[in-house]
């Protein structure tokens, strides 16, 4: 009586099915939790050719809308302090170090020393400040609107009327109100670069 033959076992295959779907959500968790692009070095590759104003705009734009999904940030507001605070991604700090914002280091963060222009006592000065270094623009963008949504160590709720604002121009004013540039006409500019560049038309 010849015995028959047993059919392999499917189980290894089923192991490497749920194994398969197991990475898939970890990673699409992953993405959820870090927002912040895969940077690597594409963008300090990209960073050391000067772009045009509209290149520079249209750089910023994809991201600019994803964190305003994701947090109420107005993309006008950040790409208008981008071009105001960078001088349109062309100063060493965001050419070199991809910081767009001026944004300062504290504690163990990366970081770079720099001459830097502050209002005090009803006049301009020159300082020595330290200022975070980031991997990419995106990375700069995201740090930026985390200061917003988390306010400072003693006033978390500093830039709460900057997220709530309904529109760019009571946005600008609660810049300048909760004191993010010592510059007094800080919001005038800001709204002046979002009006001539049209950057409302993305909020």
């Amino acid at each position: 009586m010849k015995k028959k033959k047993r059919s392999p076992l499917k189980l290894p295959a089923i192991l490497v099915g749920f194994l398969m779907i197991g990475l898939g959500f970890v990673f699409s968790l992953k993405s959820l939790v870090d927002p912040v692009p895969n940077s690597n070095n594409f963008a300090y590759e990209e960073n050391s050719k000067e772009l045009s104003h509209e290149e520079f705009i249209q750089r910023l734009v994809p991201y600019a809308k994803e964190l305003q999904e994701g947090y109420g940030i107005l993309p006008s507001i950040i790409i208008g302090q981008a071009i105001l605070e960078s001088n349109w991604g062309t100063s060493e700090l965001s050419s070199k170090y991809n910081n767009l914002f001026g944004i300062k280091a504290y504690g163990d963060q990366e970081k770079v020393k720099m001459d830097t222009q502050e209002f005090v006592n009803e006049q301009w000065i020159t300082i020595k400040g330290e200022f975070r270094v980031y991997k990419s623009w995106e990375e700069s963008m995201y740090s930026h609107t985390m200061l917003f949504v988390n306010g400072v160590d003693w006033s978390p709720e500093k830039y709460e009327q900057v997220l709530s604002a309904p529109d760019y121009s009571h946005a600008a004013e609660a810049l300048q109100e909760a004191g993010y540039a010592t510059d007094p006409g800080y919001a005038d500019k800001i709204k002046s670069v979002i009006e001539t560049n049209q950057l409302y038309q993305y909020d």
